[in-house]
C-alpha cells in the first residue's frame, strides 16, 4: 500500500516512509475523511470523504482543466481518444450523481 500511495502523492517509494504513512493515514482519520475498516489493515472512505474528493473531482473539471488549456498551448486535442473517453466517464458520473439526488454545493 505504501508504494502506491507514494506513487499518487508523486513521491518515490523509497522516500516514504511507514511513519509518514501512517502519519498521513491518521490525518485523514482524524478529519473525518477515512475510516478504518474493522479487524483489518484497510480503510475505506467516509461520505464526507467521498463529497470531498468529489468536490474537488469537479473543481478540477469545472475551473482548474479549462484555465489550464487555454495556458498550456500543446494540450491534447479535443478530439483526442482519451479525451472522448474522459468525457464519456464524466457524463456518467454526471448521470449518476443526478440519481443519487447529489447536489453541488
Amino acid at each position: 500500500m505504501r508504494a502506491l500511495l507514494a506513487q499518487l502523492l508523486g513521491l518515490d517509494p523509497a522516500h516514504y516512509p511507514q511513519g509518514r504513512m501512517s502519519y498521513d493515514l491518521r490525518r485523514l482519520r482524524l478529519h473525518g475523511l477515512i475510516e478504518r475498516i474493522r479487524h483489518s489493515h484497510r480503510y475505506e472512505p467516509t461520505t464526507l470523504g467521498l463529497g470531498v474528493a468529489l468536490f474537488f473531482s469537479r473543481t478540477y473539471t469545472r475551473l482548474l482543466r479549462p484555465i489550464l488549456a487555454d495556458i498550456v498551448p500543446n494540450a491534447p486535442s479535443a478530439r483526442s481518444p482519451i479525451r472522448a473517453a474522459f468525457e464519456r466517464l464524466q457524463t456518467l458520473i454526471d448521470q449518476a450523481c443526478q440519481e443519487a439526488q447529489l447536489a453541488a454545493r
